[in-house]
């Protein structure tokens, strides 16, 4: 492990200070259980807002991108991510905040990775292949494979967003493999398939702040098991209001 705990020392300033998930962090912080934890809420929840957070305490572009480069800081703190505080491990400490060449850590933010592509495709310590050239989901494993790999914190905000079923399960060997050699993986998600890897932290947003839970017991879960049951009995409330 190389991020143990999150706590936010104050609410931040605007509107993340009225989500029930930020107002949690401020009371009673967050604790990482496993090398990989999963975030999983619906839209609005707080999801990416405190994935952009904690690439902030990074010394990651929140953005998206990688520590240790130009483009690592290019703006200013998000609110969060100025009141944040990240409890970090030996490992952690060196491997985030060490020397800029040596540093580990990538996030991997699905509606930004294209315009990071466009900065950085070619360059040392980044991937060769031109991801224009690629399609949608093939672009995101050339990432991916190249950018997420041994000991390193490693972000990932909706990676399913290009993702067919196949490549969501290709995603979750690639995880499971990642946290075998000692790599620490942060997702946010609304997938099932992610969301299931064994021994995974599963950590829910929603009205009440943030729990840990179980892949059976996810919301998500069931909302997916009733609709492939029986789709249209959601479908006839939705085609019915338009």
């Amino acid at each position: 492990m190389l991020l143990t705990q999150l706590a936010a020392r104050r609410l931040p300033s605007g509107w993340p200070a009225a989500l029930p998930p930020i107002r949690h962090l401020a009371e009673r912080g967050l604790t990482f259980t496993a090398p990989v934890a999963f975030l999983v809420g619906e839209n609005g929840s707080g999801k990416s807002t405190i994935m952009e957070a904690i690439a902030d305490v990074c010394g990651i572009n929140s953005e998206g991108g990688k520590a240790g480069t130009k483009y690592a800081s290019t703006g200013p703190a998000t609110p969060l991510g100025e009141v944040l505080d990240a409890d970090l491990t030996a490992a952690g400490l060196r491997l985030l905040h060490g020397p800029r060449l040596k540093r580990r850590a990538f996030f991997f933010r699905a509606e930004t990775l294209f315009n990071l592509g466009q900065n950085v495709s070619g360059q040392y310590g980044f991937w060769e292949d031109d991801l224009t050239e690629q399609s949608h989901g093939e672009g995101f494993f050339t990432v991916l494979e190249r950018m997420v790999s041994g000991p390193g914190l490693y972000l990932m905000d909706e990676p399913e967003a290009a993702l067919s079923f196949q490549s969501c399960v290709r995603l979750v060997a690639l995880m499971n493999r990642v946290a075998g050699e000692g790599g620490q993986i942060i997702c946010s998600t609304h997938s099932p398939i992610l969301a299931s890897l064994p021994d995974a932290q599963i950590i829910e947003l929603g009205d009440d702040g943030i729990r840990t839970t179980e892949w059976e017991e996810l919301q998500l879960v069931d909302h997916w098991r009733r609709f492939l049951a029986k789709p249209d009995f959601y479908l006839r409330y939705a085609l019915d209001m338009d």
